[in-house]
């Protein structure tokens, strides 16, 4: 795969030029019957509409875009719903299509060893291979001479069968049972055994309560089931006329055995990075970001404060050429991460289909969306970032065992519950909370002072906070030894120098002080940090931000580095490394611009990279057990957890980022979380 160099503005109408092995969802181009003739020259007059690219118009009239835009000049500044375009009728290449290839059919059917597929659009070795229980290997192996990414739809695909139990697997198996995934509907009998099938809802902990079993006296059976999937078989010991379902007592529960049965159990982490290279196969990725292409596509402004011989009047501006939306900008430079992401993996193996969309907060888009059926077809969905459209997306997702990432930090990690194909690629704030209470609590000879801002927001996080601090304490059995204060935000503006007297005051002269900015908000942020600056000669201070901190754009960097400011921060930059000057070169040489330390579009890259990496390295089981995979990134290093087995999965990697007095951003120390998820 390539990205040919375009230029800036190109990305107004997402013009991006690529090769058949990344793709982007068109609305389909009707060519037009209307002619008419200009200056003795006959065009077609095309009417767009929404949806409709000059990509997507001049491929449908078989022409380049460079044609298009010389005969429409405005159609550079991007395309409008109901704009005619004239497109010369001499130019438009033979409207019919070459003849489809016929379906491939295998000359030979062996029923025994093989089922037939038929193929359907969309479908990849990878999500057949997932479908049936078998490798992408024995696929291939199986149809030599085939390529599937290469014959049409409708052509037959042989999968090998898989037999559900060994000829010599004894009425009490000891084993696991190969491939349970792969089961068919029909189950023989097996004496001494039951196959429950999955359905909705259900987990190996309410399976094992329907029968009367332990979690652990089912696993014994059901080796290397983790997470069932709806239409799994379960195995369970006895003969089906002898099996009642029961339920546990609720009032004498094992509290201790519940907690160990439903905490998900991780496995080892590499200890050194994950080596990615030769990779196969093929994945349909769908990117849903807000890009605000009908904004963008507005390249005009009036401007009513014009006043001429003192009458107010409107006067209307052409937006310069390279004008970008603002809100859109962040997400199209995760996109650009993104499609060098897909770059890189394409020139190690992989085919790789992306489908963009302009996912907004309007619902009712997304909606639209899925009952088109378009996203069924995925294996990665990448987005939305609205919480409410995230919803829906991991709602679908979930029920066809399509992961969903979502881009960016959310408030809290709510959605996460009952939506085991979630991943949230931004830790959230309470992460960020218990690394600082955490960090907090070995200060354990120095005064405490937590900063909050007076907002349901600010009192709520204040909860979540202290109690994460005094957790952390009482493992030290120090709670009555360590002096903990909290102070609400006084703005200055409006309380003068108390704000600064109610600072002093809370400060020890004798001991050392942490102080944490238990805040988002910039005024509470950038007022607190200048209070704390003017103190800082008569006391020892130590200061820790959330992580949104680094985002602080109106105050003088100086403060930070004056103050050895510390940062609990989901992002590191090592500029010193060769990748990460690879992917500065290349976004130079194909964008013509420098990312900068905050942009979104690293994090475009590294999920991109990390989840089809992870894919096609380690197949489904990654989704299940994502630790296993460890690849390099550029700007942060995944590491997600799952509070339990119906949960989603959430990035616990934090580094803590100090910026020294001699000017230097150092990195300190990451967080390692030693809570109940990792056992």
């Amino acid at each position: 795969m390539r990205i040919e160099k375009i230029s800036w503005i190109c990305l107004l109408p997402l013009f991006i030029l690529l090769s058949n092995d990344l793709s982007f969802s068109q609305v389909a181009v009707e060519r037009s019957k209307e002619k008419v003739v200009i200056s003795g020259v006959p065009y077609y007059i095309h009417t767009v509409r929404k949806g409709e690219t000059a990509y997507s118009i001049s491929k449908a009239y078989g022409i380049t875009v460079g044609e298009l835009l010389r005969e429409n000049p405005s159609a550079q500044d991007g395309l409008r719903e109901g704009e005619n375009l004239r497109i010369e009728v001499s130019k438009v290449t033979d409207p019919h299509p070459a003849p489809l290839p016929q379906p491939y059919r295998h000359p030979v059917h062996d029923e025994n060893r093989f089922i037939y597929h038929v193929l359907e659009q969309g479908e990849t070795i990878y999500r057949l291979s997932v479908k049936y229980g078998v490798t992408e290997e024995e696929i291939i192996d199986s149809n030599p001479g085939i390529d599937i990414s290469k014959i049409p739809i409708g052509s037959e695909i042989a999968i090998p069968r898989r037999d559900i139990t060994e000829p010599s697997l004894q009425p009490i198996p000891q084993a696991p049972v190969p491939e349970l995934k792969s089961l068919q509907k029909q189950v023989p009998e097996t004496p001494g055994l039951t196959y429950h099938r999955v359905v909705r809802g259900e987990t190996m902990f309410s399976i094992a309560s329907k029968y009367g079993l332990t979690v652990r006296e089912l696993r014994k059976l059901n080796k290397g089931v983790r997470f069932p999937q709806v239409g799994d078989y379960i195995i369970v010991p006895g003969e089906p006329e002898d099996i009642k379902e029961k339920v546990v007592e609720p009032e004498v529960p094992d509290s201790l055995a519940l907690q160990a049965d439903t905490i998900p159990v991780l496995l080892e982490r590499p200890s050194t990075h994950t080596s990615v290279a030769d990779l196969r196969g093929s994945f349909n990725v769908a990117v849903l970001l807000p890009f605000y292409l009908d904004e963008n596509s507005r390249r005009y402004e009036t401007d009513s404060l014009v006043f001429t011989d003192g009458k107010r009047s409107i006067r209307v501006f052409g937006r310069s050429e390279r004008w970008i939306y603002p809100g859109s900008l962040p997400f199209l430079e995760m996109y650009e991460g993104i499609l060098l992401a897909a770059d890189t993996l394409n020139s190690l193996g992989l085919d790789i289909n992306l489908y963009s969309y302009d996912i907004q907060s309007d619902t009712a888009g997304i909606s639209r969306l899925i009952h088109s059926g378009t996203l069924n077809k995925m294996d990665l969905i990448i987005g939305p970032v609205h919480s409410a459209n995230l919803a829906i997306v991991s709602r679908f997702a979930s029920a066809r065992n399509i992961p969903v990432v979502s881009p960016v930090p959310m408030i809290d990690n709510s959605l996460l519950v009952n939506n085991p194909f979630l991943f949230m690629a931004g830790s959230s704030l309470k992460v960020a909370q218990r690394a600082i209470a955490e960090k907090a609590a070995s200060y354990d000879q120095h005064n405490i002072v937590v900063v909050f801002s007076d907002t349901l927001r600010g009192k709520n996080d204040l909860l979540n906070l202290r109690a994460c601090i005094m957790a952390e304490l009482s493992k030290k059995a120090l709670q009555n030894q360590v002096n903990y204060n909290e102070l609400m935000f006084y703005s200055r503006s409006a309380h003068g120098m108390d704000s600064i007297r109610r600072i002093i005051n809370s400060l020890s002269e004798e001991r050392g002080n942490v102080i944490i900015i238990a805040s988002e908000e910039p005024p509470v942020m950038s007022e607190t940090l200048m209070v704390i600056h003017s103190l800082i000669k008569k006391y020892d201070i130590k200061i820790f931000g959330y992580p949104y901190m680094r985002n602080l754009e109106n105050l003088d960097p100086k403060y930070f580095f004056d103050l050895n400011l510390m940062v609990y921060s989901p992002y590191w930059i090592n500029y010193s490394n060769e990748d990460v000057s690879k992917f500065n070169d290349d976004f130079r040489n194909i964008f013509y611009t420098q990312p900068a330390e905050t942009s979104f579009a690293w994090l475009g890259y590294d999920i991109a990279y990390y989840f089809l990496s992870g894919l096609a390295i380690h197949g489904r089981k990654f989704i299940v057990h994502p630790e296993i995979h460890n690849p390099d990134l550029l700007q942060t290093e995944f590491d997600f957890r799952r509070e339990s087995y119906n949960s989603g999965f959430e990035n616990k990697k934090l580094f803590l980022v100090r910026f020294s007095d001699n000017y230097e951003v150092k990195l300190e120390d990451y967080t390692e979380f030693k809570s109940a998820d990792r056992n």
